[in-house]
């Protein structure tokens, strides 16, 4: 099974996906040969992104904790330039950021025209930590679908073309990662005794995404649900996607200045 792309108002239950799912790809070797070929083919589409200059991409990255959102970007971003890529983690907010609408630190990080922006984690932190946790009471949280929805059109209205990925991982998956983190000594930095209270609430989480994709998978801003329990597949099928939305944006270079066939330098 590919991708998942969610349709609007559609309604998912994230059990039902194989999150060990491969497709067609036999093994880990030849997915790694062709995530090759396309990092190549990425590099040649962002340098015309970026010197085109009208068009810009935002790649957000949801998952549960250790669903691998780090290790997809380091891995599909390895061989573009890093001038014309930004990349943004949302931590828990600051008291200047609770200060404004839970928008305001969000749209700050949108790419500017010519990049390619990358969120990792995002504004649906707003309808998924802050509902499990009843941060906010209920009124508060459900008005945020609009909300989203809105600003993303805002965005797609802006020539910020929007790819959003939930990289799916079994709870079985997570729990071989958070071990792998305690194993290995270059690791344990990584692990947060805390993970453990949220993995706790792995139930509420997986209907908090549910949500989310039901209410905000719209025509312009698409949920794509990955198979993620092997991080070859993930990554190649996340950069087949991000070369199809590049090219779906007829992207060229802008002519050159009149008279360079004249110019000799002496």
């Amino acid at each position: 099974m590919p991708i998942f792309t969610v349709k609007p108002g559609q309604k998912v239950k994230l059990q039902e996906i194989d999150p060990n799912d491969t497709g067609k790809i036999k093994n880990k070797k030849e997915a790694k040969d062709l995530l090759a070929e396309k990092i190549d083919r990425m590099a040649e589409l962002q340098n015309v992104l970026y010197a085109q200059d009208k068009h810009a991409l935002l790649i957000v990255l949801q998952a549960i904790d250790a669903g691998g959102k780090d290790g997809t970007i380091r891995s599909i971003m390895s061989g573009v330039n890093p001038q014309g890529v930004h990349v943004t983690s949302f931590k828990k907010p600051t008291e200047e950021e609770l200060a404004h609408d839970f928008l305001w630190r969000i749209h700050q990080e949108v790419p500017e025209r010519g990049m390619i922006g990358i969120f990792n984690r995002s504004h649906y932190e707003d309808v998924l930590v802050v509902r499990v946790h009843n941060i906010v009471p209920p009124g508060v949280w459900k008005q945020r679908y609009k909300h989203i929805n809105n600003f993303e059109q805002l965005l797609a209205d802006s020539n910020v073309t929007l790819l959003k990925f939930y990289l799916h991982i079994s709870k079985d998956e997570q729990k071989e990662r958070f071990q792998a983190r305690l194993d290995q000594p270059h690791k344990r930095w990584k692990f947060n005794p805390g993970d453990l209270a949220e993995r706790a609430l792995w139930d509420d989480y997986m209907t908090a995404f549910e949500a989310a994709f039901e209410k905000c998978s719209t025509k312009v801003a698409p949920w794509h649900i990955v198979p993620a329990n092997k991080k070859w597949y993930r990554n190649l099928l996340i950069a087949e996607k991000i070369i199809e939305t590049l090219e779906g944006l007829k992207l060229e270079y802008p002519a050159p200045a009149e008279g360079l066939d004249d110019i000799v330098i002496e």
